[in-house]
Parts: structure tokens; sequence; C-alpha cells
């Protein structure tokens, strides 16, 4: 059953760990209440019409033997068996027709659950900051919000249903056997406390290997996920064979992995016929001499205590099964739960709307990335106004990617402040903040949809004719149509069907429908030719005539036309200016100028 308490007493919740971590779920047993009661009350009802036949079995055994006795004619006889099976036929069919309806509404709770725990799980993965996804493999996040999920949903589904099933039948089926023979009854249910404690032992081991195969099972998804995601660099580098053996090694690990978890399943059910067969023969024997002593009246009353015994088995041995749903389902939730505690290091400061102009303020910022430790920034400080633009150069590793992050936010600068419109930036709307961003980051990715809809991306209502603008201004129109289904072209994963410098401008051009308020290019040309970049920046500075631009680089050419230009080394900044004033000075920039332009010229 689900445990819908929310206050208990702290040592019972030391004994039943379980709970602890499926207490997650009682905000959803909230939600559902009123089909799991209705569920709940069809499934005690459809038990109560299943325990009419064993009575009317023992009646039927009664009528034969007051017919062989003489005590009862035969026309009287048989019209007893045709009442007493109509009897029992219509109970069957009454217990299957609210069966049924049961498992349309308990199951059902079950999916809706199911749905609710996914979109649950997914909507905290959007909101968790870079630095989670940059220490959590992807094949952990898929299994966790499929192969987990759905183990957590068997919990609150088929482990209620059965549950209830099998407590309504112990409260009714126990109390009457007692009534109608105490003694049988009581030796018939010997073997029930042994098993009791035999299923309690053996699940904690289920526990144990159950977490084991589950945390498994991310790491063998994470394999895959990343064997397919790199199979070029795999067939480039001829690694077939070794990453095969990786695959047979991590397959041979999960089947044992498995194995240990199946066989101490295998106990269950050989366990629990035992202990039923050993109760059959208690009340075959303890009725038998009853019956001979004249304790009992009637054959009957064995035969319904078998079927008792018997409708037992099922339900005694679906407690084992239930042990073992609710032991995956806790291991399950409880790797659900890590992530789900998990707390974004970004969050939204306000949730009013806001307006972005677009003005940009770095006031001596540091910032130390906190998964390696490397400090990418050291007091860095310049000034963007709206409408202007700025072009960032520096080598590789200068920290020119960092100032970008910081900017959309991706990361919060760990010195110094940045405002956004004289505002300290972590107290700008986030939403505000990203909507008002148009970001081309420096791996483009594209995803597994037509060209259409990846430009599309980036602004949801735009037009056909708005996105054959956006890509002539991208320079990518012309490639576009060259291809057989021309927008409507599905891409490969990551847009892997296309060139780089193609991906590229996919990417400018899905920025550039959105029409935001703030550009940020992250050296987004280096994949294009020098005729073919000149054409985007040609069309990016009309296109972003009024918008404020941070653009990095390191090409010149992307810097010429550029109101300001911020050169780094080592994160920190070494030259700030225009075109002309850095000309006029030795250093980094003219070095760069004149090495590209000979580079250019030769």
């Amino acid at each position: 059953m689900p445990y819908i308490c929310q206050r208990s007493d702290p040592r019972i919740r030391a004994e039943h760990p379980v709970m602890k971590e499926l207490r997650h779920l009682n905000k959803y047993f909230r939600k559902y209440k009123g089909k799991l009661l209705v569920g709940i009350l069809i499934t005690i009802v459809a038990r109560v019409f299943s325990l009419v036949m064993p009575s009317y079995v023992k009646n039927i055994v009664e009528v034969v033997e007051q017919y062989n006795l003489g005590s009862l004619d035969r026309s009287m006889a048989g019209d007893r068996l045709l009442e007493y099976i109509a009897i029992i036929f219509g109970a069957a069919l009454l217990s299957g027709f609210f069966t049924f309806l049961m498992r349309q509404t308990i199951i059902n709770v079950s999916r809706y659950i199911e749905f609710d725990l996914k979109n649950e799980v997914y909507d905290h993965y959007q909101q968790l900051s870079l630095n989670f996804y940059k220490n959590n493999r992807t094949g952990d996040l898929m299994n966790r919000i499929s192969e987990d999920v759905s183990q957590v949903r068997m919990y609150a589904g088929p482990a209620i249903m059965y549950g209830i099933q099998t407590l309504t039948l112990f409260a009714c089926l126990i109390p009457l056997m007692f009534i109608k023979a105490p003694t049988m009854a009581f030796y018939s249910l010997v073997p029930l406390p042994f098993l009791s404690v035999l299923i309690y032992w053996i699940s904690r081991i289920i526990h144990q290997r159950s977490t084991r195969v589950q945390a498994f099972l991310s790491t063998l998804s994470t394999f895959a996920q990343e064997s397919f995601s790199g199979i070029s660099v795999i067939k480039a580098y001829a690694l077939e064979p070794r990453v095969n053996r990786e695959a047979a090694d991590l397959a041979l690990e999960g089947r044992d992995k498995s194995m240990d978890l199946a066989k101490v399943n295998a106990w269950f059910f050989p366990l629990m016929i035992l202990m039923i067969g050993v109760s059959n023969i208690f009340v075959i024997y303890v009725g038998g001499v009853q019956y001979f002593k004249g304790e009992i009246s009637s054959l009957g009353t064995i035969l319904e205590f078998i079927i008792y015994v018997n409708m037992l088995t099922w339900p005694v041995a679906i407690v084992g099964w239930l042990t073992s749903i609710v032991q995956n389902a806790e291991a399950s939730q409880k790797r659900i739960n890590e992530f789900l505690n998990t707390q974004p290091d970004i969050t939204n400061p306000l949730e009013e709307p806001q307006a972005i102009r677009g003005k940009i303020v770095f006031d001596k910022v540091g910032f130390t990335y906190p998964d390696t430790g490397i400090r990418a920034l050291r007091e860095l400080s310049f000034t963007v106004n709206p409408g202007e633009t700025l072009t960032i150069l520096g080598k590789t590793g200068s920290g020119k990617s960092t100032v970008l992050d910081l900017i959309a936010r991706l990361y919060d600068a760990t010195e110094g402040e940045i405002r956004i419109d004289d505002q300290p930036i972590t107290e700008v709307n986030l939403d505000a903040l990203r909507q008002a961003i148009g970001a081309v980051p420096q791996d483009a990715f594209l995803f597994s949809d037509t060209i259409e809809n990846n430009i599309r991306f980036g602004r949801e209502a735009a037009s056909r004719e708005e996105i054959e603008g956006v890509a002539t201004q991208a320079v990518v129109h012309d490639n576009i149509t060259g291809f057989a289904q021309g927008y409507q072209t599905v891409l490969g994963e990551r847009g892997i069907t296309l060139s780089g410098g193609q991906k590229q401008r996919i990417s400018i051009a899905r920025a550039l429908v959105k029409d935001p308020v703030i550009y940020l290019f992250d050296d987004c040309l280096s994949a294009v030719d020098t005729e073919t970049e000149e054409a985007i920046l040609s069309n990016l500075k009309k296109a972003a005539r009024h918008k404020t631009t941070l653009i990095v680089s390191h090409r010149v050419s992307s810097a010429i036309h550029a109101d300001k230009i911020l050169v780094l080394e080592n994160g920190r900044m070494i030259q700030w200016g225009t075109h002309d004033e850095l000309m006029g000075q030795e250093g980094y920039y003219k070095e760069l100028y004149f090495n590209q332009l000979s580079s250019k010229e030769n």
C-alpha cells in the first residue's frame, strides 16, 4: 500500500527505510486519491465475490452426500445443484467484472504517476545548472528518467493493487476459516509465520542486489550512449575490437549482477509452494481425523478448506513478489531523489517580467570553474553599452567563452560583479535575461529534426519567409535549397549530416530569427572560409544594428568594425579599445592583425 502518512514516529521511520524514499510519491497519491479510493473499494468488492465459491462447493458436496444417503430425492438434489452452480457462476462473473474495473482504475493511476514523475524529473533536469551536466553522464540521466521511473511505477500500480487484494483476502478469509473450523484453520496457517520470516530475510538481500543492478544499468546506458555518439571516432581509429571487448565485459558484469538477483528471487515461489503444500497436507490430515471423530459433519468442509488454502497460494506468493517490487522501487526512487534533491546553482531571483535594454558591465570579475578549479578570469572590468559591438580576442584558454557564459548566467562570477542595465545580474529575472539573448555556441548543436525546425527553435512562431530570410543572412540558404528536401531535410543526430560550416551558419540563423536584445557569438565562424565570413559579418552588422553584440573570435576580421575590442590573456585584460587605437600600439592585436593579413596575402 502507498505510504500516505505525513507524520509518523521516528522509530517507525527508522525501521522502514523503504518508506523514507517512497514518501516522495505521497503528493501523487494525494493527487489521484479519488481514483485510488474507488480502485481500492472495487478491489475489496472483487475479493469478497471470489469468496462465495468455496462455501457453495461445500454445499454441493453436502447435497451429493445427502442424495447418496437418500435424504434428498433426485429432483430436489438437482434443483439445489443448479442453484448453487448458478450462484458460483454469477459470483465468478461479478468478481471478474470488478477485477477488470480494478485494473482500469489502479493501473491507470500508476501510468498517470509515471507520466507526472517523468515530467517532474525532466523539469528538474532543465533547472539544474551547467555544472551539474559536467559532473553527470548522459546515460545515467536517461536511465533514471526511464528505467528507474518504470520500476517506481510498478510500486505505484501493481504493488498497490495486489497488496490490497492480498490484505482483503487475508482479512476476510482467515477469520472465516477460524469461524468454520478453528482447529483445521490453525494447522493450515501454521506455515505462514515461517514464510514471513523467510520473506523478510530474502527481501533484504534483494534490496542490496537490486540497488547494484540499477546502478549498473546507468553505467551500461552511459557506455552505449557514448559509443553511439562517438561512432565516427571509433571507426576512424579502428577501435571496434576494443569497444567490443569493453561491451562484452560490461555484458558479463551485468549478467553476473542480474543472476545474483535472479538467484535470490528464485527462492520465493518454491518456498511458497512448499508452504502451501504443507498447509494442504495439514488440512487433509487434520480434517480427516476430525471427520472420523465426528467433529465436522461433512467432507465438504475439508474440500472447502483445501480451496481456501489454495486461494491463499497466490496472495502468499504475491507477498514475495510485492516485496521485490517495493525493494526495486525503493532503490530506483532513491536514485531519482538524489537528482531531485540536487539544488541548481543558478536560481531565478524574481518572477516579475523585466525588460532588458542590453547594457553589460563587468566590475573586477573573477571566475574559477568549480569542477576543475581552473581560474578562468581575473579582475576583468569593461562596459558594453546598448547597441554596441564588442569583439573578444585571445589565445585558447584565455577566458573568452567564459565571459559569454557569465553573461548568459550559465555560471555566477566568483569574484566581483556583473551588471545588466546597471542592476546586478543575480537580481535580474533569469528567464527575461535568457530570452533577451541569442547565443551561438562554439560547438554548434542541432537537433535530429528538419532544418526548418532547427532554425525555428530560436522562435517557434517564425514564418517560413522569416526563416528563409535569416538563412540568407547567415549565407546558408543556397546550401539548404540544394538539398533534395530543402528546409524539410531531416538532420542526423547533432546535425551530423551537415558540414561544420553549415552547422555553424544554421545556428547563426537560429539566433537571428529570435531577434534578441543581446547577441553572443562564440567563435561561430571558425569553420567557414574567409569570403563567407566576410559576407556573414556584413549581414550581421546590419541585422544586429541597435543590438548589443559580443563576438568571440580568433580572427581580426571579426574585430575590425567592432565598437570595442577586448584582448584577454590568462583571464586578464591586456588590451582594450577600437581597431584604430589598438593598431596604434604594440601588442597582441597588432601582431595578430599583421600575421593574419600576411597569411591572407600569401
